[in-house]
């Protein structure tokens, strides 16, 4: 599917609008070989479904778009939660008088009957445009009808831009990139761990756990941090009163803003005013003058989570972090980086491929390399001595690069042991750009979470942006490195010694457990359960992976895609297979055989349960995932 002939069409398209609906399917439910009489937008929005368009199947959860034409043959069949979904239907044409090469186009690209199924990256966006079609097509005025057909052509750029970005890979959003995504648009609503749940239809102990392991932050203290850093550049570039910023960021009480502001900032928002106003223009911090205040939470610190009079979380407090000032070198250093790039001695795009790199011809050339990706071209140097690693920090260490800075998140991660002895700190998520600024990087890695900050980074140093998960094998991710950083002998090495030590990790497993064992990868957090597929670490890439195991065959397909599930007790027999490796921080086996439902389980039964603490399995970098495979292997052989 070529998108970009699908956006020259939509371009020139008089669409039509029959019908907007929004359908809730009971546990179960089937639709069977309905003839679909116009063409359709399909909106998974909840529950899980079995989906078949014209004999090709699809397994919808959450949010997954499907399009095809008039006359395409769909079956839906509701998971056990039941499935609710929106359908468009419409016809689009376009008009005449047309080029001959425009008709030629159509015929080739057929846009308004193509068939497909896609997950957006960034759901949320397209989620609302189906909401308010819906809402307006209620109506049925014609103010209201010209309000959808707006809504429409809206949906389908956000749709087809999505799907330019992504390749029209059919990839699975991560969790936390999803949140940040609805804290970015919707920051001055009211926004609950609750309301996130229901709106990402995951649980609120795996969303809020999850996306601390991301990031560093909970959900909640990374919302109020972009509230506070809006305020901020609010105050410095606008005469609002600070009533008028409250309510503008997702607060009435300008005096409960005034103290969360000075929580975090270290200062009274009338004395932050004066101080940044006064004596520095807003472009000397990139964290005030960006365009979104999700970029830079990490200047941020906060203490009582719970003074927040818009959450309840239960998240607790955390303490205190004194907020890092830059200093004035740094905002000079800063001021002269920008000039440097105004006058184009920096304009070299990100970009993610290094397999296609090529010496520059400049005299510099033992010095620099250009790296040619998606973006474009980024010219790095050809061994980095000075290396900023928000993410991939595994990957680096594997190949004996140890970073000058990283994450807090990374320096937690007891799979890198002393690898990080005297690795600075540059704060939670990926960082506080004013430290990483300080340290005068010559090479910036990151992955794409936090888009804002990383398009300030480039000002900074040469920053190479790897997308989050689209190095989909740890022998891609160590191939990949290695062409970056010029290490290709040390990760050849070090991925056949991988290779060799997951090997004798099977093999010493499958001479005591049958190859066709069935295993689960659970989690429980606080009262909730989840079971785990391969891609989420908590053991998934060790036991599916590693050792070739399967899960039990009723959930083969869900734990592919979407590869995560959140279970009840009454349906736990279903996921268990006859090993289980479980992620808990509050169950021992003796807890589970004291429970009514788990003591009937046989893995329980026969003690075939690995119960490990989250603080070992949430991470799946390469040195994480092969020493997990040797702890479980070594479990298993005792077994």
């Amino acid at each position: 599917m070529e998108v970009h002939d699908h956006l020259v069409l939509w371009n020139h398209a008089f669409c039509t609008i029959f019908d907007v609906r929004r359908i809730n399917m009971k546990a179960e439910e089937s639709l069977s070989a309905y003839s679909v009489p116009a063409s359709i937008f399909v909106m998974s929005i909840q529950g899980s479904a079995q989906v078949c368009l014209n004999g090709v199947d699809h397994y919808a959860k959450r949010f997954k778009i499907f399009h095809t034409g008039k006359g395409s043959v769909l079956n839906i069949r509701a998971g056990a939660e039941g499935f609710e979904y929106y359908v468009i239907y419409y016809k689009a044409r376009i008009p005449s008088p047309v080029r001959q090469e425009m008709i030629d186009l159509v015929e080739r690209a057929q846009p308004f009957h193509a068939q497909y199924g896609f997950v957006p990256a960034f759901p949320v966006a397209l989620y609302r445009s189906m909401t308010d079609m819906h809402k307006e097509w209620g109506r049925a005025e014609p103010l209201g009808r010209l309000r959808v057909r707006a809504l429409l052509h809206q949906f389908v750029y956000d749709l087809l831009t999505q799907m330019q970005v992504q390749g029209v890979r059919p990839e699975k959003r991560d969790l936390a990139a999803q949140i940040i995504s609805i804290i970015h648009e919707r920051y001055a609503e009211s926004i609950t761990l609750e309301s996130l749940s229901e709106t990402l239809n995951y649980s609120v102990p795996h969303l809020s756990t999850y996306f601390k392991s991301r990031t560093g932050l909970s959900p909640i203290d990374y919302l109020i941090k972009v509230r506070i850093d809006k305020a901020a550049e609010l105050l410095l570039s606008t005469d609002a009163t600070l009533r008028e910023i409250a309510i503008g960021v997702g607060y009435q009480d300008p005096y409960y803003l005034g103290r969360m502001f000075k929580k975090n900032k270290g200062m009274s928002p009338t004395q932050y005013k004066l101080k940044y106003s006064s004596k520095h223009k807003v472009e000397d911090y990139p964290s005030i003058s960006m365009r979104s205040s999700i970029v830079s939470p990490h200047l941020l610190g906060y203490t009582d989570l719970n003074d927040n009079h818009y959450q309840r979380s239960g998240e607790g407090e955390i303490p205190m972090i004194k907020p890092f000032k830059p200093s004035m070198v740094a905002g000079l250093l800063l001021s002269f980086i920008l000039l440097l790039s105004a006058c184009g001695v920096e304009n070299a795009a990100e970009t993610t491929n290094p397999s296609t790199a090529t010496a520059s011809p400049s005299a510099e050339e033992s010095q620099t390399k250009t790296i040619s990706t998606i973006a474009g071209d980024i010219e790095v140097p050809t061994h980095p001595k000075r290396i900023v690693a928000g993410e991939y920090l595994g990957s680096l260490i594997a190949l004996g690069v140890v970073p000058i800075g990283t994450s807090n998140h990374h320096i937690k991660n007891p799979y890198f042991g002393d690898a990080l002895k005297g690795v600075e700190d540059i704060g939670d998520g990926n960082g506080n750009i004013e430290k990483i600024l300080e340290m005068e990087p010559d090479l910036i890695i990151m992955d794409d979470t936090y888009a804002e900050m990383n398009e300030q980074l480039p000002k900074i140093a040469p920053t190479v942006i790897i997308p989050y998960a689209s190095l989909k094998t740890v022998h891609e991710e160590i191939t990949y490195f290695g062409k970056l950083l010029g290490k290709e002998q040390e990760a050849e090495k070090w991925l056949n010694d991988y290779d060799r030590r997951i090997a004798e990790a099977k093999q010493k497993v499958l001479q005591v457990v049958p190859a066709d064992s069935t295993f689960s990868i659970l989690e429980i957090m606080d009262k909730n359960i989840s079971a785990v597929g391969a891609n989420f670490g908590k053991g998934g890439q060790a036991v599916y992976g590693g050792f070739g195991f399967k899960p039990p065959a009723a959930v083969v397909d869900e734990m592919k895609d979407p590869g995560w599930a959140s279970i009840s007790n009454e349906v736990l027999p279903k996921y268990v297979g006859d090993y289980i490796i479980l992620t808990s921080d509050s169950h021992t086996l003796a807890d589970l055989k004291a429970d009514p439902i788990w003591n009937t389980l046989d893995a329980v039964k026969n003690d075939r349960v690995y119960i490990w603490g989250s603080d070992r399995s949430w991470y799946w970098d390469p040195i994480a995932i092969l020493l997990q495979t040797e702890e479980i292997a070594e479990w298993l052989v005792g077994k």
